[in-house]
């Protein structure tokens, strides 16, 4: 009996200590066999910080609930929202660079491609068609432009047609990534909590254009810590007023 409880109060220690840190290893994204030593981890909620060993693990204080950040130079910010204790495993992104300058100083280049003329747009210019023979060259002159009405209506309903397009595929990016099972997963929210949630907090076509690639766990993940500050009232959606009509 005596060997028990002392067994029991070593154990104790290394129980508690299992319950109140987390653990990992991060890995470089694109080379996930390349572990990543010196990378800052900081609990935002606690505000403890520590780095990575030379194995790229690391141990921190933490509880269910936490956010843990990861940063590191050179590699995108990445934020991990603590649904368990367990060990983890973090892959950093690499930041993306500009493509470097091209160098075409070796490039050699025939002169008689470079040196060609094209008669067909020495015969455009000539015409002043705009590149249509089939059509009268155009006499009204304003400023010494020629007027073309009809093309700058063509041009207004191509940027807003692309406008449109480009609009159908954020939205869908967003709907395949704010989706009520990806949210799920890192909220547990349910039921009518879980539509409440994302209704309110559903990211706008503005800030996924702001940041590519958008990082929805990020923000799916700072997003809940916002709404577990909500009063009961302020999480439900509140009725629209009704139109009086006369």
């Amino acid at each position: 009996m005596y060997k028990l409880i002392i067994f029991f109060l070593l154990a104790l220690p290394f129980g508690v200590f299992a319950q109140t840190v987390t653990t990992g290893t991060v890995f470089d994204y694109s080379k996930k066999t390349i572990s990543l030593p010196g990378v800052s981890v900081r609990n935002l909620n606690s505000k403890k910080t520590t780095i990575t060993s030379r194995e790229g693990k690391y141990t921190i204080p933490a509880t269910v609930g936490d956010l843990i950040e990861f940063s590191a130079v050179g590699y995108h910010t990445d934020t991990l929202y603590l649904t368990n204790l367990l060990n983890r495993t973090i892959y950093l992104p690499v930041k993306s660079n500009s493509l470097a300058d091209v160098d075409v100083r070796g490039v050699r280049m025939n002169s008689q491609i470079t040196d060609a003329k094209d008669p067909l747009a020495e015969k455009y210019t000539l015409l002043n068609t705009g590149g249509n023979l089939q059509r009268k060259r155009m006499t009204d002159k304003v400023g010494g432009l020629n007027l073309n009405l009809g093309y700058g209506k063509y041009k207004r309903q191509q940027r807003k047609e692309a406008e449109l397009e480009e609009k159908d595929m954020y939205l869908e990016e967003i709907d395949a990534n704010f989706s009520e099972k990806a949210v799920t997963e890192l909220t547990k929210l349910q039921g009518e909590e879980l539509k409440n949630f994302m209704v309110i907090y559903r990211p706008s076509i503005e800030s996924v254009k702001a940041e590519r690639p958008y990082r929805y766990d990020y923000y799916i993940s700072r997003a809940f810590v916002a709404w577990q500050k909500l009063t009961p009232q302020q999480k439900k959606l509140q009725d629209l007023p009704k139109l009086k009509v006369n």
